[in-house]
């Protein structure tokens, strides 16, 4: 399992919370997604065999948000 912290620009809201835990949480192998409003991070708990980085990112982005 790998854990990652991503600083992620543009979440200002409950909602921008649950757009991202939701989306994330729902990929294939990610175990724990847990959102920091107040310090824009976003922690992800995952199997890189079964998701990659750059799938998890694209999926943020996908909801308006730009990952750093």
């Amino acid at each position: 399992m790998q854990k990652v912290t991503l600083n992620v620009q543009g979440m200002s809201c409950g909602h921008c919370v649950k757009a991202v835990e939701g989306s994330v949480g729902k990929l294939e192998g990610v175990d724990q997604v847990n959102v920091k409003l107040d310090e824009a991070l976003v922690e992800v708990s995952f199997n890189e065999s079964q998701v990659s980085l750059d799938t998890i990112k694209e999926t943020i982005e996908d909801q308006g948000y730009d990952v750093e």
